[in-house]
């Protein structure tokens, strides 16, 4: 995996990363990872950098900016982050990663993607530090505690959960000048919060779009859909994704509908939730239902790729065939693109994090600046889907919806799947008919 410069592949003990030489290089367990090379509508003012020296113009980025050429689209930054670092040698951006069981992302991708763009942003080692959680809210608000007492004066944290993100929400406010980035997933307290993930609704919706084209190419003529949401218990995004896909589907925007629904001639049997994203929970969720109508049940929508491969388990496990009930998902694992090439899923949505880590690592330098961040960064706003009055400015990303007609020339091309491991995994013939080789 290459990271230094094109992208290369992609939720105890934690993985340290550091950046040799301009590669990626995974570290002994135990540490965090370095790097050599809300309530309120609107962000509370910025910190000012302490020296007289005259602040470069901020660099002229939006979500557009951001390629697979991480080197050549961060490296603009160089100035701008020496103006704002003033060549300190301690700590003034900490991000915390959640954990590495919902999504291996976290690992994988995430960590050494920040590397490299904390690096060719022109940070020292000493400037930036990666924690993961490792899935103990206890411990991602620990390393909260640790990054301000450190005299972080950025942080970037993907919450665990709701509660956890509100904690870190009011360690930030005890700090003045520290300024937050919510990467991700959204929380909604506090007031000087920022959000950069991709636009959920839109994920959403691209899953829903997806589920449609399926039932039809799939022949489902008269579509009786179960649909299996993510953590609605503890993630808003999970709430926004069911918004997104009901939308599309059934003409209403929020999570949560009445078994019954009906919509151009489809029909709701029933939306569920896997509580807390789990997926061996959402396959016995699935499971339950679908015993008792196995006869009804000939679609269904899952939130991301674990779910569908849980439902997918349990339909091979009742001998359904495949190509026979369709099934959704998102974050484009390798599993997810095994199923779809199998014909067991229609489609994922893809999500590049090397986009998200280098908007993410943007933002962080252009608020230790003190600078005022393009409006075309800024591009939107998170409103809590508890309470629509409540919103915080966010940098929203756009995401692709792939199957088996776009998997070359998206997730493989962008080296977050292998090619070869795929194709060891489904065979030569299948990829080859995908136009994968």
């Amino acid at each position: 995996m290459n990271m230094a410069g094109k992208v290369g592949q992609g939720h105890g003990r934690r993985a340290a990363w550091v950046l040799v030489a301009g590669t990626a290089l995974v570290a002994a367990a135990c540490g965090s990872t370095s790097a050599p090379s809300s309530s309120s509508s609107s962000a509370a003012a910025t910190p000012t950098p302490s020296s007289a020296a005259t602040a470069p113009s901020v660099p002229s980025v939006d979500v557009t900016t951001f390629t697979s050429d991480i080197g050549a689209t961060m490296s603009q930054f160089k100035a701008f982050t020496q103006y704002a670092t003033k060549g300190a040698d301690s700590l003034q951006v900490g991000v915390i990663l959640p954990d590495t069981t919902s999504s291996t992302r976290y690992v994988d991708f995430d960590a050494p993607y920040l590397t490299t763009a904390f690096g060719d942003a022109g940070y020292t080692q000493a400037q930036f530090k990666i924690d993961n959680a490792q899935g103990n809210d206890g411990t991602e608000i620990a390393d909260a505690q640790a990054d301000l007492a450190l005299g972080a004066k950025v942080l970037v944290m993907d919450p665990l959960d709701g509660t956890t993100g509100d904690a870190i929400q009011s360690l930030v406010a005890a700090h003045p000048g520290v300024q937050l980035i919510s990467y991700d997933r959204a929380t909604f307290q506090g007031t000087s919060t920022y959000y950069v993930s991709f636009d959920n609704e839109k994920v959403g919706e691209l899953i829903g779009k997806g589920e449609q084209a399926c039932i039809q190419s799939w022949g489902i003529s008269t579509p009786m859909i179960y649909e299996l949401d993510g953590g609605v218990d503890t993630d808003p995004n999970a709430i926004s994704f069911a918004s997104g896909y009901n939308n599309i589907l059934w003409g209403q925007e929020k999570q949560g509908l009445a078994a019954g629904t009906t919509n151009s001639g489809a029909t709701l049997l029933k939306e569920d939730y896997a509580a807390g994203w789990n997926n061996t929970t959402g396959g016995t969720v699935f499971q339950s239902f679908y015993e008792a109508n196995k006869s009804k049940v000939n679609a269904t929508v899952e939130a991301n790729d674990g779910l569908a491969n849980a439902v997918i388990t349990d339909l091979k496990g009742d001998g359904v065939a495949a190509k026979t009930i369709p099934t959704t998902g998102q974050d484009a694992t390798l599993q997810g693109m095994e199923n779809i090439l199998t014909n067991w899923q229609c489609g994922s949505v893809y999500k590049p994090i090397y986009l998200e880590a280098q908007d993410a690592v943007a933002l962080a330098t252009i608020l230790l600046g003190g600078g005022t961040p393009p409006a075309a960064l800024l591009n939107g706003k998170t409103t809590d889907p508890a309470n629509a009055s409540i919103t915080e400015p966010a940098s929203l990303l756009t995401a692709t919806w792939v199957n088996a007609s776009n998997m070359e020339s998206t997730v493989i091309k962008d080296g977050f799947i292998s090619a070869s491991t795929l194709c060891t995994a489904v065979g030569a013939s299948i990829c080859s008919a995908a136009g994968i080789s």
